[in-house]
């Protein structure tokens, strides 16, 4: 899919996403390799947007498998058609000589409809296969991954077994609401991944706001991170903090004050408990207090996001 780290590298900047070195070698080795690449952190630090952005800096497309509480294997490989398969029943009455060829006919891939997984071992070109928020199945649908995680085929009942085309690029991403297994973990190449560092949102954040200037990213990432630090039950998300900023662009300001508290609580504050504590006459203010320090330590480190 890539041709060196370099190239890897360079295209993930182009789609407006930033990783360290280190990180950039893991998912050059994990595309090489063919193996997949197991996302473990909080929700909002990029694990899903790190597969959308190796797809675009692919040039290819993406499955994706959400994962859900209640979630079945047909939605993950497909089934059958049941409405197509009576609709060609109707129409070809008295055109086959005994049941068995009726059946064969009706078990076919025409009348299959498949799901992501089954999708991404047919694709002619690899394609990037999203897993997202795995820990919230059961261990059972957990284990039917399996055997696409290591031989790259899907047996599906009455249908066969599907081989791989061409080896997708796998990212199976979780928040840790629950422990993964192990036969997941040994198939996968795992990376923790945390939010940012400020430096990086700086970064990040420069990216989506090009007209802005280098104090106006740092106050962001500065912000960022005071948020996150307070007891927030949903801390702010890279991407929401990438909405903030647009929001005070086109609110003509480059620069959070007080007065702006409740027209930007919507971009911050998703629970009515956090609402709640920055409503608190000193909440809001004594946060951005705190995100003034950091930008302004950010700057005497050094940090820019040029």
């Amino acid at each position: 899919m890539f041709d060196s780290i370099d190239d890897l590298g360079f295209k993930l900047a182009a789609t407006g996403y930033f990783i360290d070195p280190v990180m950039t070698q893991v998912v050059f080795l994990a595309a090489k390799l063919q193996k997949p690449l197991l996302l473990e952190g909080p929700a909002g630090s990029g694990k899903t947007q790190l597969a959308v952005s190796v797809a675009a800096a692919a040039g290819t497309h993406i499955e994706r498998l959400q994962c859900y509480r209640g979630v079945t294997e047909d939605k993950a490989i497909g089934r059958f058609d049941e409405s197509l398969q009576r609709l060609y029943m109707e129409f070809s009455k008295g055109r086959h000589k005994d049941w068995q060829s009726v059946q064969a006919n009706l078990k076919g891939r025409d009348f299959f409809r498949p799901g992501p997984l089954m999708r991404a071992l047919e694709c002619d070109k690899p394609c990037v296969l999203l897993i997202d928020e795995l820990d919230k199945v059961d261990d059972g649908f957990e284990a039917m991954l399996l055997e696409i995680l290591s031989a790259w085929q899907l047996s599906i009942p009455e249908f066969g077994t599907v081989v791989a085309k061409t080896i997708p690029f796998v990212v199976l991403t979780s928040n840790e609401e629950r422990r993964l297994g192990d036969p997941i973990r040994r198939r996968s190449l795992y990376v923790r991944v945390e939010h940012p560092t400020p430096e990086r949102e700086a970064e990040i954040i420069a990216s989506r706001t090009p007209k802005a200037d280098e104090s106006f990213h740092r106050e962001m990432a500065g912000i960022a991170l005071s948020f996150r630090n307070y007891s927030l039950e949903k801390p702010p998300s890279v991407s929401e903090m990438i909405d903030f900023a647009n929001a005070l662009q086109l609110l003509g300001t480059d620069h959070v004050t007080a007065e702006h508290r409740d027209v930007l609580l919507p971009f911050l504050a998703k629970t009515e408990k956090d609402r709640r504590h920055l409503l608190l006459r000193e909440g809001f203010k004594s946060l951005l207090d705190d995100g003034a320090r950091f930008a302004q330590s950010l700057a005497l480190r050094g940090g820019s996001a040029s």
